[in-house]
């Protein structure tokens, strides 16, 4: 059985530090690029996490600390890794909900340039899923009749899901399947687009499935108090809950997603805002030549009052006389009362006149 390939289907499987999208780390991952031609290249890295790998981790994988502490970090890789899977579309187990979104997580991490839109996902495991229910493991002796050798290594495990997929289409070519609408299709062809519409039907936006798209093609929260609530309509009800995704604990690329949405309702909002009118200024009525004259001198007495230094405007002229200030004396105030008399004058000599009218007043008095 061969594919029908447009373009390389490149099938991955990753071994981590744990099943933490936004905070788990990568320890190995391995790609087989099927080809278009159906030639086949096939890369493995082994991945320093800069994290210890807890024990539950590494006796499922077998990867402990020791096994990696000599290897390079994801950011060293990142970039030959992009380039290997170049425009490939993407295949592998259960990928659409944990490897393609850890994938992403390194490579913004990195600040590696590798973006989803135009990309085919086919998850073999929602196939599976889908028509058998059950686990890589029997899906592998069930489809194939085989045992997986080395389960839970990297190369081990895409190699089994590849051929899980190739046996899946020739099983399942022209059997009917019914949705929970009841309608029949015949899903399983040799088609990748067709098997990524198959693979897909949960429309994940972000691939953790944080937001999907409903019935309708409208992207929904699908989680917490707001689930099935359009995301345009929750920030119009509630924008801060925005922010709060965005400081929360939620992938880097579910962040990505939310802030695409989140500016596209923003510029929307922006442009349905009404533009405030200028209000025009009423027309002024144009004095008479006599009023300008009268309205100009007082204008002009300000201006100059304006201009001169505020002790200048309050300080007297220095040609105007001082005002001295005198305390009253109160004492004699009868003699200061009583009008000045014709006679006074200045004092008179004591002469012998003086001393005998005195003298002859004296001797009356006797």
């Amino acid at each position: 059985m061969k594919l029908n390939l447009k373009r390389p289907l490149a099938f991955f499987d990753i071994e981590s530090t744990g099943t933490n999208v936004g905070s788990d780390r990568i320890v190995e991952l391995s790609v087989i690029k099927l080809n278009p031609d159906q030639s086949e290249e096939v890369k493995t890295w082994r991945i320093n996490p800069g994290m210890p790998i807890p024990l539950e981790s590494s006796i499922v994988h077998g990867i402990y600390d020791e096994h990696i502490k000599d290897e390079p970090a994801f950011e060293t890789m990142a970039a030959s890794i992009a380039e290997f899977i170049g425009d490939s579309d993407l295949a592998g187990y259960n990928s659409n909900k944990f490897d393609i979104p850890l994938l992403m997580e390194e490579f913004l991490r990195s600040g590696v340039q590798f973006e989803l839109e135009n990309r085919f996902f086919v998850d073999v495991q929602n196939i599976f899923h889908q028509m058998e229910q059950r686990t890589l493991k029997a899906a592998y002796k069930f489809y194939c009749d085989k045992q997986i050798v080395n389960a839970h290594s990297a190369e081990a495990d895409t190699r089994a899901t590849m051929e899980v997929l190739l046996a899946q289409i020739e099983k399942y070519e022209g059997a009917d399947w019914e949705d929970k609408a009841g309608k029949v299709s015949k899903p399983v062809v040799n088609d990748v687009e067709a098997l990524h519409k198959f693979t897909n039907l949960s429309r994940p936006l972000d691939f953790a499935g944080r937001m999907v798209y409903n019935e309708q093609g409208e992207e929904v929260f699908n989680f917490g108090k707001h689930k099935g609530k359009k995301i345009e309509d929750v920030f119009n009800i509630e924008p801060s809950y925005y922010s709060w995704m965005m400081q929360g604990d939620f992938p880097l690329y579910t962040k990505r997603k939310l802030e695409e949405i989140y500016s596209r309702w923003n510029a929307k909002r922006m442009a349905e805002r009404p533009a405030r009118p200028a209000q025009p200024r009423p027309p002024e009525t144009p004095a008479k030549p006599v009023e300008q004259a009268k309205q100009a001198e007082p204008a002009a007495a300000d201006s100059v009052k304006q201009d001169r230094p505020k002790s200048a405007q309050t300080a007297p002229a220095s040609n105007q006389p001082k005002k001295e200030f005198h305390k009253p004396d109160n004492r004699n105030n009868q003699q200061h009362n009583r009008p000045p008399r014709k006679d006074d004058g200045p004092a008179k000599p004591v002469d012998e006149d003086m001393l005998k009218m005195l003298a002859e007043k004296f001797k009356k008095g006797l």
